[in-house]
């Protein structure tokens, strides 16, 4: 079977995580299927699983090709592990929430990329921001106004009950 990478983007508070969380539990009967943990230069919080990496040793492992795929994204540092990309190579589906700035990147490096959009509506978009109150979520308008394009094989629009907008990023996943 064809591995490759699904790379998950959007806006800030589409509830890209609260998707993944809920076809990470659907599928944790099926090996093929990887939810790699982001490293990020911050600490997990309830709104993010993801493992911490220092500043420095981020750089060093971007200098030395150690990840996948990295960028930068609200003065943070985010990197796939190098793993990753092994393992989508060996014929598993990785699974992965990533900037939508890194899409083109992440389409020439990495094997088998495909990607789904998840959105909605900005008032509910602004509301979910709001009810984080995270301080380094930083001015939620600024976070609210920026937008990038992506071409993007599946749209969710998750304005609704989260095991929707799940269901149609389980029935891409297993498509694959």
């Amino acid at each position: 079977m064809a591995g490759g990478f699904v790379l998950v983007v959007g806006p800030s508070g589409a509830g890209k995580d609260t998707l993944l969380r809920l076809a990470r539990a659907t599928l944790a009967d099926e090996p093929r299927f990887v939810f790699p943990r982001r490293l990020v230069t911050r600490p997990p919080s309830e709104h993010e699983d993801n493992d911490t990496i220092g500043e420095d040793a981020f750089r060093e492992g971007e200098a030395a090709g150690r990840f996948a795929l990295s960028w930068r994204a609200h003065n943070l540092g985010y990197a796939l592990p190098g793993e990753t990309a092994l393992l989508a190579r060996d014929g598993h589906v990785v699974i992965c929430n990533v900037s939508r700035r890194v899409v083109g990147e992440a389409r020439r490096r990495l094997p088998g990329v495909s990607v789904v959009e998840v959105t909605a509506p900005p008032d509910v978009l602004a509301a979910r921001l709001a009810a984080r109150g995270r301080r380094e979520d930083g001015d939620l308008g600024a976070r609210l106004a920026r937008s990038a394009s992506v071409v993007a094989d599946l749209v969710v629009v998750n304005d609704g009950a989260p095991e929707a907008g799940a269901a149609r990023l389980l029935a891409h996943l297993r498509a694959r």
